[in-house]
């Protein structure tokens, strides 16, 4: 097998860690958070306009790169290392793709261009603490609904000939700042009840938006309020949204995987680092053969969760345009075993991130003495983000038991051959 990466991958890490280094560092960072939009507006656009980030993964035709999720995850790894707070998961990774599987021929023209250019964002508004199950990631999402009767949620209902949306949605990744919001919304009522998703301008009449205190401060989300507001309907009336959210689930997996792992190897590194310079008793800390085992233990935590999270980035990333990306062993013949391992390796490859970037925190906050512990440091950032993303998108034991029922590892309670 070749594991290597193509040359316009290792381009894209190398220029995009080169900018971040320079646009990014610690103090830019919390300067950044502290924001109003939570973000640097100026780094954003350098990601656009320099390196065409929010498309990478879009067909050309589209101003997009054409390039598939895989050198969208690896550009992802470098972002995840700085902890750079930016609209491109909620825009690039959530939106643009339901926009280009379910939107109308009129839609995909009129917005996708912009996602791609950056000059529009985008989030996904599902009401609830419900992201991880409506994007099936810790459960089918075959039963979701986007609320209804005394449920609260959203409600959808035509006025007039035009669709009205009333209801309110807390945790919105970006959903604050974006300038354009894709809302799961109930309509139908009890007897013809079905979830649909409707596009809405940020600043449409009737949006309340507010930025909501977050664990992780690098991942800004908002609580947005739609009272009467108009929206227009994705896609067709008959379009069945819930199998390309878990598609969406699948490949937003494998992206937050590689940005856990590149969250986890920098801390890490800084780590090492750190116990390195750090003496007690008259030697360096990082000596004492304790420490040695707590950072192998973590180093080959973070080395396995690279592996599953690049197998989950290829396998996203399969057929979705030209071959690329490291390749994984392939046995003799892809079985249905084999593209049911693959429909999985999204979610497992997330779980074994999510714990490898915990416990490379951990033992980082540990070993760096009472300054870990401080908010002034950055080690308690990328426990956050671990905790966070796990909130968010886990929990780690329900994201392996989804991946095990999807890739059918157990069969009437026996292992399946």
């Amino acid at each position: 097998m070749d594991t290597r990466l193509t040359a316009e991958q290792d381009e894209i890490r190398r220029t995009l860690r080169e900018l971040l280094h320079k646009r990014c560092g610690p103090a830019e960072l919390r300067s950044a958070v502290d924001s109003p939009a939570g973000h640097d507006p100026l780094l954003w656009s350098a990601l656009a306009d320099q390196l065409g980030l929010p498309g990478l993964a879009l067909p050309e035709r589209y101003g997009g790169v054409g390039c598939s999720v895989t050198e969208l995850a690896l550009a992802c790894e470098e972002i995840g290392r700085a902890l750079a707070p930016s609209p491109l998961f909620a825009t690039s990774v959530l939106t643009a793709p339901l926009i280009l599987a379910l939107g109308t021929a009129a839609q995909r023209a009129e917005l996708l261009p912009r996602l791609a250019a950056g000059s529009l964002t985008g989030a996904l508004a599902v009401p609830g603490p419900a992201l991880a199950a409506v994007l099936a990631l810790t459960c089918g999402n075959s039963g979701f609904t986007a609320g209804g009767g005394r449920a609260g949620g959203v409600q959808a209902r035509r006025v007039d000939g035009d669709w009205q949306l009333y209801g309110q949605v807390d945790q919105v990744l970006d959903g604050h700042s974006a300038g354009l919001l894709l809302v799961a919304a109930h309509t139908g009522g009890f007897a013809r009840s079905r979830t649909r998703l409707f596009l809405v301008a940020g600043d449409a009449a009737g949006v309340v938006r507010a930025r909501q205190t977050a664990l992780d401060a690098t991942r800004p989300q908002g609580r947005v309020q739609l009272r009467d507001v108009r929206g227009e309907l994705l896609g067709d009336e008959g379009v069945d949204v819930l199998p390309a959210l878990a598609a969406v689930g699948d490949s937003a997996a494998a992206v937050l995987a590689c940005e856990a792992v590149g969250a986890a190897e920098r801390v890490l590194e800084r780590t090492v680092e750190y116990v390195g310079q750090r003496e007690q008793f008259g030697r360096p800390v990082g000596s004492f053969q304790a420490v040695k085992h707590r950072l192998a233990d973590a180093y080959v935590g973070v080395q396995a969760a690279r592996s599953a999270a690049y197998y989950a980035a290829w396998a996203s990333g399969r057929g979705a345009g030209p071959r690329s990306g490291p390749t994984p062993p392939t046995p003799p013949t892809l079985g249905q075993g084999q593209a049911q391992e693959e429909r999985g390796a999204g979610g497992l490859g997330l779980a074994q991130a999510l714990e490898a970037l915990r416990g490379a925190a951990a033992e980082g906050i540990q070993l760096h003495g009472g300054i870990g512990f401080t908010w002034e440091h950055d080690a308690q950032l990328y426990f956050k983000r671990a905790a966070g993303d796990e909130l968010l998108f886990g929990p780690v034991h329900r994201l392996r038991d989804r991946a095990a029922e999807v890739a059918g590892l157990f069969a009437d309670g026996e292992v399946a051959v």
